[in-house]
């Protein structure tokens, strides 16, 4: 007989299931499926026919399973279902997968290159990682990933895959995961995935008499009316419909000579045994007396550790030499009791769960804490250190011979691996093991790790009570600087979750226990904290909160520099580089600069990026350009952190939105929007949503604007940091492109309020710059603000600069100062070269101060603002204009049909497409009736035409108009074109 059916039985709604996902990722479409269902009951039967479906279809196939071994080591089933693609050939070459190859590296080790800089990826970016990965590998008509025994499963992994199946649809990949209904983090995330109705669920049920029936009939290797009904009855009654219970209950009946079979079939010869399961653990024991001492104590030794051994732990547990550890694997794989991990080389799998606790029931438990204990102290004695996985192992053999207080030594030093690793999830999970197994005296200590990693893992209401349940005093707590630093620590991840009444609430318990006894160590920890607190939305003074962040950061840096605290240091810098931009952005810099420095000697590779971030910020902010700006996002890309990445693409796409590169912005939008939320990346996610409306507003667009808005605005209140950009960037320029200069001045009067009530960080938000332009338009400042603002450090941005030397135009104009007015819009027309929307902005509105006061060329400035903002599709400002132009006696060019084939400086100079037809002609000098022939009009159109061009170019004759030609014509066929529409004259 078969110990296992040759085909699936009772299974055809599951396989149909898998079939339609087979189908749907070969068109693009990806598909989550959870198989459910105890153990033996059929999901890794399932698994692996799905996966050799798909083999033969010829899609790649990842395969890993959690549990091994009896622990949880973060990643485990992704790590191998990785190695059982990519073992052998390495990792993919493909270009646009190096950004994520570093975090791909935590799963393959080998992946990681010496110029790797070490950087902790979080979770959600090595899911996104993951994710480019299979897209990837899908790319050819889709790819598998199966993970099994995902109940065991480590939370990174179930984090990891939480976060596929809520963006699987975008790629063409099916994820087949198994698991039991135990409850636990993987079956809350299926369960929450159903919710969301992301992903399918077959919850495998027990099989029928008569699928017990076929399934028997398939072991057996005979038609199913010839299976004897006494079999199938007992069969049914001991399986209880559980096809490795019937299969297992199947082979004691055939191997204890109970059901023997001739030539004419299947007969019952003899005592088919008791029906229940028990006869499975009866079954086992005969099997592992009759296999040896040897073997047999392989065996249990095997069955202590899990599911699945590592051949190197059971040689060191049983101190066999190679020859008799491979000769007992040989004779017990013979036996049918254990197999070969495939996923795993170095590894072998019991048959089934299953096995290995039959196994262990049929010994006593004295014996079975004995075979713990011995195993336990050898892996020990091997190597004290216990690297990798063997901390968690000897954990998990200590608990199983009732050695309470080791195996919580054990899983408290495993969870504080796990945290120093990055992964906080699991370490909760091994610390909170160890929490509940320590003794009373030994639980501060765990605490105080287990707070840690509560608090990294982003639970920090868990994380606050927790910390409470330490005790004030007494030999068993923690000393008063380990509570001081633990509080501490938890103030900082309040205030990187923007929540200031749980870190105020922290610095207080801190300042309670150090009193007046800190060391300058704890001062300067304390106060960079407090420097970023004071920072916050909240109450009182502007000005005093920002001083205090700036006095209370100049300490921290100090101390730590001083003592040797990098990060301490790097918080400091940071938060005084915010401050010092009102003092002036070369302060700034230099802070920075600093900064960048602590980074780079102490190898703090995401600190160092940091500070190249806010480089490039503050540089794209001074002049417009893009250089630094793009060395931090290379920065960011080589190390391999993919919000850090986002948070320099996401600025890109704001200072594009400015420089008038709306496709730049928009591809930046669309490529980022939707992975930001998907790794949590929420500050970034906000800023490319402000973007977004930012660009609509740029071009006048206000109900997409306004949409883009409230999506912004959803969970958030006015204490936003963004909300000066979104009045005074945002929503008063959209106002301005309406010419609806009264709400632009309101919005701008909003965000000046914003500013005056809370610290502020964005110098863009007109308070600098378009206020003071605004204002001086309207008649209500002079001279003494302008100087005023002109004092300010936001006075040298270049979006900024512009409007201030506009301001200065408009009051020089007023004082009848006419020719310097006009040498101020020059001036600010050369510093906004880089923000078209902008520069042709002041142009239409200085252009009216400058006919009203009589000074410049308002003309010339209107032609240019129309002809911008016609082309930008701003229907608003070019009425205006060209409603200016005709008040001041201005000719209005019509937008005609070919008129975006006239060089700009003819356009703006009001040549029409016909009057263009005839300049391009005299470029061969021809006579009146020639041009009048070749354009099927009369000679007197001809000389109408001429003389319209003589008046608009400035040509005091037909020559001189002739070699404009032939200059301009050469310049537009030699692609030195002054372009359309750029407002070059």
């Amino acid at each position: 007989m078969r110990t296992t059916s040759p085909v699936i039985v009772g299974r055809s709604a599951e396989l149909t299931v898998l079939k339609t996902a087979l189908t749907e990722v070969g068109t693009g479409t990806g598909r989550a499926v959870f198989m459910l269902g105890e153990a033996g009951i059929g999901k890794s039967r399932l698994a692996g026919e799905c996966a050799q479906r798909a083999l033969a279809r010829a899609l790649p196939v990842l395969r890993g399973r959690a549990g091994a071994g009896g622990t949880s080591t973060p990643f485990r089933p992704l790590q191998e279902a990785l190695a059982s693609r990519f073992r052998l050939s390495g990792p993919p070459g493909d270009a646009e997968l190096a950004p994520c190859r570093p975090a791909l590296a935590r799963l393959v080790p080998e992946w990681r290159s010496a110029a790797d800089p070490g950087h902790q990826e979080s979770v959600v970016e090595l899911a996104e990682a993951l994710l480019r990965l299979l897209a990837v590998l899908g790319r050819g008509g889709g790819c598998v990933l199966v993970l099994e025994d995902l109940h065991d499963a480590d939370s990174e992994t179930t984090a990891v895959v939480d976060y596929l199946v809520d963006n699987i649809a975008e790629v063409p990949v099916l994820l087949l995961a198994t698991l039991r209904p135990e409850p636990g983090p993987g079956l809350r995330m299926v369960r929450a995935a159903e919710r969301r109705r992301a992903a399918l669920t077959a919850e495998l049920r027990p099989l029928a008499p008569t699928e017990v029936r076929l399934l028997a009939a398939g072991c057996l290797e005979t038609p199913a009316e010839a299976v004897p009904d006494v079999v199938v009855d007992r069969l049914v009654a001991g399986g209880e419909g559980n096809p490795y219970l019937v299969e297992e209950l199947l082979a004691e009946m055939v191997g204890s000579g109970g059901l023997s079979s001739n030539r004419n079939g299947w007969r019952v010869t003899g005592d088919l045994g008791a029906a229940v399961p028990a006869t499975v653990v009866h079954s086992y024991g005969q099997r592992l007396d009759a296999t040896g001492p040897q073997v047999r104590e392989l065996l249990l030794v095997g069955a202590c550790l899990g599911p699945r051994f590592s051949v190197s732990v059971v040689q060191l547990a049983t101190g066999y030499d190679e020859r008799n550890l491979f000769a007992s694997l040989r004779s017990a794989t013979g036996a049918g009791l254990i197999v070969p991990d495939q996923a795993t080389p170095g590894w072998y799998a019991f048959r089934h769960a299953l096995t290995a606790k039959a196994l262990l029931a049929t010994v006593p438990p004295t014996e079975r804490a004995a075979l713990a204990r011995h195993a336990a102290a050898e892996v020990e004695r091997a190597d004290p250190a216990l690297p990798d996985e063997r901390c968690q192992l000897v954990a998990v053999l200590r608990l199983a011979a009732g050695d309470r207080c080791a195996a919580a030594r054990h899983y408290t030093e495993a969870g504080r691996r796990a945290l120093s690793a990055g992964a906080s999830g699991s370490a909760v999970v091994l610390l909170e093991r160890g929490y509940e197994l320590a003794a009373e005296e030994d639980r501060p200590g765990v605490i105080e790790s287990l707070v840690e990693a509560l608090a990294e893992a982003g639970q920090l209401d868990r994380a606050l009570v927790l910390v409470g349940e330490l005790a004030p005093a007494g030999a068993a707590a923690l000393s008063t600087d380990r509570r001081a630093a633990l509080h501490n620590r938890l103030a900082w991840a309040a205030v990187t979750a923007e929540r200031p009444k749980e870190a105020a609430a922290q610095v207080v318990a801190v300042r309670a226990l150090l009193g007046g006894t800190a060391t300058p160590e704890q001062t300067a920890a304390l106060a960079a904290v407090e420097a970023h607190l004071a920072m916050l939305p909240g109450q009182g003074d502007r000005r005093a909160r920002t001083a205090d962040a700036a006095r209370l950061a100049s300490l921290a840096a100090e101390v730590a520099e001083r003592a040797g605290l990098p990060v301490v240091a790097c918080q400091a810098w940071q938060l005084l580089a915010l401050t010092a931009r009102e003092r002036g952005f070369d302060h700034a810099d230099e802070y920075l600069g600093r900064m960048l420095d602590v980074a780079e000697r102490h190898a703090l590779p995401a600190w160092r990026v940091e500070a190249l971030l806010r480089l490039g910020v503050n540089e794209s902010m001074r002049t417009g350009e893009l250089h630094r700006l793009e060395q931090a996002r290379q920065a960011s890309l080589s190390l391999g952190s993919v919000m850090l990445t986002q948070t320099a693409e996401g600025t890109l796409a704001m200072i594009s939105v400015l420089r008038g590169d709306p496709a730049t912005a928009r591809e930046i939008i669309d490529r980022c929007l939707g992975a930001t939320a998907r790794l949590g990346n929420l500050p970034t996610h906000r800023y490319l949503l402000l973007t977004d409306a930012t660009l609509a507003a740029h071009h006048g667009r206000r109900e997409e604007m306004e949409r883009r808005l409230v999506t912004f605005s959803q969970g958030g209140g006015e204490d936003f940091f963004l909300m000066p950009l979104v009045l005074g960037l945002c929503r008063a320029v959209c106002a301005l492109l309406e010419e609806d200069r009264e709400l632009a001045s309101t919005e701008i009067a909003a965000a000046l309020a914003w500013e005056d009530r809370n610290p502020s960080v964005h110098y863009l938000a007109g308070r600098y710059g378009l206020h003071p332009f605004l204002e001086a338009l309207a008649g209500r400042t002079g001279w003494a603000e302008h100087r005023a603002a002109e004092a300010t450090s936001g006075a040298g941005l270049a979006w900024n600069r512009h409007f201030l030397e506009l301001t200065r135009a408009v009051l020089l104009g007023r004082d009848g100062r006419g020719e310097e007015a006009a040498r101020a819009v020059a001036r600010a027309r050369e510093v906004a070269a880089v923000f078209p929307t902008a520069a042709h902005l002041g142009l239409r509105l200085v252009s009216e101060a400058a006919l009203r006061d009589g000074w410049g060329d308002p003309v010339a400035w209107l032609r240019t603002a129309e002809e911008h903002f016609h082309a930008a599709g701003v229907p608003a400002v070019t009425s205006v204009c060209r409603t200016l132009l005709r008040q001041a006696g201005a000719s209005v060019a019509q937008h005609r049909t070919g008129r975006e084939r006239i060089p700009a400086r003819l356009r703006l100079q009001g040549v029409t497409p016909r009057e263009y037809e005839v300049f391009v002609l005299l470029t061969g000098r021809p006579g009146n009736q020639q041009i009048a022939r070749q354009l099927s009009i009369s000679p007197r159109t001809v000389e109408k035409h001429l003389a319209s061009l003589l008046g608009k170019t400035g040509c005091q004759d037909r020559v001189e108009l002739c070699e404009l030609a032939v200059r301009v014509c050469a310049e537009e066929g030699s692609g030195r074109g002054t372009g359309t529409g750029t407002g070059q004259v």
